[in-house]
Formats: structure tokens, C-alpha cells, sequence
């Protein structure tokens, strides 16, 4: 609890309670697994709360297939200067999410029942987010139409990091990308860091020839 101190703050006791809710009606309904209750800080709050550190002051955020609203929510508890979307096409989980919101007072949170292809238009946002979503080279295809020029995305991976952004390549010419590389966050604060695939967007076609419409 010292590290999540010095990371979330004067919000850790909003953050605590969102802990709370998580080892709870999270497993009930499904969201979060009993064996992750006891490792909840580390590899779920912290983990996401230090993607924090490369989001610009004020920044726009929409959180593709935010689940149990990881990272969503908890960028939303550690950043209340963010204006977060949490966009999730499933019920049970986006009235999760709405009693979260309610129940931590986040009034810098929304919550979009949809899936990320039926969005398009109606976003231009500084940053997306996902973790544990999809495959790079599908999840670009929903994020990137999300964006403003020169908007990011910024992916929570794992292991694989570098190997999906190699098989991302074709995609991301496609959409013309600015850059894309690997960022590593939260060192010292959390073992391992963070591993993040970031990829900035350059010119945002609302639909890239060939990208395939899938869920999110």
C-alpha cells in the first residue's frame, strides 16, 4: 500500500473503494477472477494507474472494451484533469461500470454501451486505451478511427509486445500512422513495468481498405 500511496495520493481512498467493489461485485459477476483479489494493486491498479505518466494534462481519453474499467477507471481516479469514455458493448459490464462511476462520484467518466466500429463518427479524441482487448493488428483498426491527428494510442501489453507490433506493420501503413513504438512505465513502482505499445496517429481514414469489422 506504499507504492499505491505514492501513486494514486489524495485519490487513494477512491481508489480503495473501487478495490473494494472490484474484489466483489467484480468476481460475483464475472469481470475479475477470484485468484487476482490478493494481487489486485499491483497488477491491476498500479499497473494501469502509471499509463498516467505519458497522458497529456486535460487530454480526451475513450477506454475500448473496458470490462471491469481497466484502465479506464482507474486513469479517471489517479487523473481527474482527464475527460475519460468508458466504451463497452456489453450489458452486464456497462452497468458495472455505471455503478462504479456513480458509486466513486467520477464526474470526469461516461459510460457508452457500443462497440468501437459504431462509434467513429462520433469521436476525436486525444488518447485510447485498451488492455487485454485484442490483437494489435485488429485493435488499431478500432482505435485509430477514434482519434484526432496526431492522437495516440496507447495499448497495455504483455510479453508479446514486440512481436504484435511487428505483425501490426501492414495495418498500421494502412492508416498512415506517424510512429509507433514500445514504452515502458511505472518503473519502480511497479515489478514489471508496464509495457505499452504507443501509436500516434497521422492521417485517420474512418475506415482503412481491407481492415476487418470485428467487436470490441
Amino acid at each position: 500500500m506504499g507504492m499505491a500511496r505514492e501513486v494514486f495520493g489524495e485519490s487513494l481512498p477512491v481508489a480503495e473503494r473501487y478495490a473494494e467493489f472490484l474484489a466483489d461485485a467484480g468476481v460475483v459477476r464475472g469481470l475479475i477472477g477470484p485468484r487476482e483479489v490478493d494481487r489486485l494493486w499491483e497488477r491491476h491498479l498500479i499497473n494501469c494507474a502509471v499509463v498516467a505518466e505519458v497522458i497529456p494534462q486535460g487530454a480526451q481519453v475513450v477506454d475500448i472494451g473496458s470490462g471491469a474499467g481497466l484502465p479506464g477507471v482507474v486513469l479517471a481516479i489517479v487523473r481527474p484533469d482527464l475527460q475519460v469514455t468508458l466504451l463497452e458493448p456489453l450489458l452486464r459490464r456497462t452497468t458495472f461500470l455505471n455503478e462504479c462511476v456513480d458509486m466513486l462520484e467520477l464526474r470526469n467518466v461516461q459510460v457508452r454501451r457500443a462497440r468501437a466500429e459504431e462509434v467513429t463518427r462520433e469521436f476525436a479524441v486525444d488518447v485510447a486505451t485498451a488492455r487485454a482487448v485484442a490483437p494489435l493488428e485488429r485493435l488499431v483498426t478500432w482505435a485509430l478511427p477514434l482519434l484526432r491527428p496526431g492522437g495516440e494510442l496507447l495499448a497495455l501489453k504483455g510479453e508479446r509486445a514486440a512481436a504484435e507490433l511487428e505483425e501490426a506493420r501492414p495495418v498500421l501503413k494502412r492508416f498512415g500512422v506517424r510512429t509507433s513504438e514500445l514504452l515502458q512505465v511505472g518503473r519502480g513502482m511497479v515489478d514489471p513495468p508496464t509495457t505499452l505499445v504507443r501509436v500516434v496517429a497521422e492521417r485517420v481514414p474512418r475506415r482503412a481498405k481491407g481492415s476487418r469489422k470485428r467487436s470490441s
